[in-house]
């Protein structure tokens, strides 16, 4: 049975049980509650995990055409349909349905088989029309390292919100045309379509037997690429690209929002399936290509003009960031566009998605580890300057705000290296902003810092090459910026300054790096500089000195 509570707390029963389905859902809005009970386990909760009851807020909305109601169980996503309305706009109850996320709960069952309204059905139809037809958008060329598809996987590209995913995918698109791949086999469709809220995977069906309908010879012939883009929205995405990948010759790739795609989700939800992909803001090859200027041949001689330039146009880099769509504007619009960008990814990937109370603490943690880029970071100072502000929060919640600010590609918290599983924990972490363009948006102390604006371009670009980064600090006291483990096992120590022309400041600097090579004698040395002119005037042997920029663009092949 469904009991529905409206927003007035007058109760109302439904006629028939509750249908059970496969389907993740994501939904907003607080308007009354839903109450369910198993039919076939009379006076209990249906699949009860712990605490979590079946009971959630929806919302509906004024239309006499079938909408599905949005809502969310604590931690047990349902949704409603309305099907029927009484000349007040309120639901007939005895004709509304209530679907249970089971697929969540990891509770295996059948799909049920839902009649797809003619407008939705429509508007699938469409878009396997323009997945046809539409033109290919361009854009900058986007460079990531190693393998951006394995066979018999699905590729998840992820990332930070406007980091240039979409992008991303029709550069793959543009690439598969070019090697000879047909244009009826590459597809594209974007779920972020009003008419397609609250769709389950059910209906996805339609796009591909359509697609196939049009192109008749393709299927079992030819392979199929489809990019599905902001696939997030679609509740139970995961097990239709599953079935995708093991009953047709096709390869999928697909994107969304950091929110609803994490790693750890994506590798559980398709059952080993999955091939990750991370797009970043520009990296500074990206940079100058967005630009229209050509990066020079790794290890080319320039001459003093070409330098110069080049070094002008990195320190433009390290203030205005690689966010595609902040290049370009002044300083008052780019850094509302950057504020716009970190409130949405705190709202929606952390507060509406992981449930969270307290939006001042969050807010107060994002601003404190995004001001103080490449300050160390420790729970327990944050914790208590909170409690010192009279904002209640708990140690454990912190420790979890850091979690959910990463997860959604914020912010990068390095861990210092030790094999002690204790020290670690014992000592802060160091926290950087996704991109060096956030550094002068937060920053309260009105002074430009290039050194932590060049430590965040350094890790960032050490993430794009997949590398494992920690930080080192040695018993004497001495701390080197970046411990970069390589996946060919390869170790870096690598050191960040932007000025080390002062002696007294070439000798902290390569101090450091030999002390913290007496640890790891196994690892190269490395001193990275801001420009030429800051290369300190002695060099010992066995460590390398040389600009960021200059280290940046020897940065690999590209995909």
């Amino acid at each position: 049975m469904a009991t529905f509570v409206d927003a007035a707390g007058e109760h109302a029963d439904a006629d028939s049980a509750p249908s059970m389905r496969t389907s993740r859902s994501d939904f907003h809005g607080h308007s009354g509650e839903v109450h369910l009970e198993d039919s076939r386990r009379p006076g209990r909760e249906p699949h009860e995990v712990g605490r979590r009851r079946s009971s959630c807020a929806v919302t509906w909305r004024g239309s006499r055409e079938p909408l599905l109601c949005a809502g969310s169980v604590r931690d047990v996503p349902i949704y409603v349909r309305k099907t029927a309305y009484d000349s007040d706009w309120n639901l007939d109850f005895s004709e509304v349905e209530i679907a249970l996320n089971l697929d969540f709960l990891g509770v295996e069952n059948d799909p049920v088989t839902e009649p797809i309204p003619n407008q939705r059905r429509s508007r699938l139809v469409t878009k396997t029309e323009e997945a046809l037809i539409a033109p290919i958008p361009t854009g900058t060329r986007r460079w990531v390292q190693g393998r951006h598809h394995l066979h018999g996987k699905a590729t998840a590209v992820i990332g930070m919100r406007r980091a240039g995913k979409t992008t991303f995918l029709h550069q793959v698109r543009r690439d598969l045309l070019a090697s000879g791949a047909r244009r009826e086999q590459l597809p594209y469709v974007n779920f972020e379509d009003e008419l397609l809220v609250g769709m389950p995977a059910t209906s996805l069906g339609i796009l591909v037997e359509e697609h196939f309908r049009r192109c008749p010879d393709l299927r079992g012939k030819a392979t199929v690429t489809w990019c599905f883009d902001e696939i997030q929205v679609v509740p139970g995405w995961e097990r239709f690209v599953r079935r995708l990948l093991d009953s047709e010759n096709i390869d999928v790739f697909v994107s969304g929002s950091s929110a609803a795609m994490l790693s750890r989700e994506i590798a559980t939800a398709m059952r080993g399936r999955a091939w990750e992909v991370v797009i970043h803001p520009f990296s500074f090859r990206e940079f100058l290509a967005h630009r229209g200027e050509p990066a020079p041949a790794p290890d080319a001689l320039l001459d003093s003009a070409s330098r110069s330039r080049l070094e002008r146009a990195f320190q433009e880099y390290l203030t205005t960031g690689g966010f595609p769509e902040a290049q370009g504007l002044e300083p008052a619009s780019r850094f509302q566009l950057l504020r716009d960008y970190v409130d949405v990814a705190m709202m929606r990937d952390v507060v509406e998605r992981h449930r969270v109370s307290n939006v001042v603490g969050v807010r107060w943690l994002m601003r404190h580890l995004l001001g103080n880029a490449g300050g160390t970071f420790s729970v327990e100072k944050f914790y208590r300057a909170l409690r010192s502000q009279g904002i209640s929060i708990a140690r454990q919640t912190v420790h979890e705000l850091v979690g959910h600010l990463q997860d959604c590609f914020l912010v990068r918290a390095l861990w210092m290296e030790t094999d002690s599983e204790r020290q670690r924990m014992a000592n802060p972490r160091k926290a950087y902003p996704i991109d060096p363009g956030l550094i002068p948006v937060f920053d309260r102390t009105g002074r430009a810092n290039v050194g932590h604006a060049l430590e965040t371009a350094v890790l960032i670009e050490l993430e794009r090459r997949r590398c494992e980064v920690t930080y080192v600090r040695t018993p004497d006291g001495f701390e080197v910026d970046f411990f970069a483990k390589q996946a060919t096992g390869e170790l870096e120590l690598i050191q960040v300054c932007a000025d080390a022309s002062d002696p007294v400041v070439a000798a902290r600097e390569l101090r450091a790096l030999a002390e913290a090579g007496k640890a790891y004698p196994a690892a190269a040395r490395r001193l990275l500089l801001a420009t030429r002119d800051g290369l300190p005037a002695d060099v010992p042997v066995g460590i390398q000195a040389e600009t960021v920029y200059e280290w940046a663009l020897r940065s690999g092949e590209p995909a």
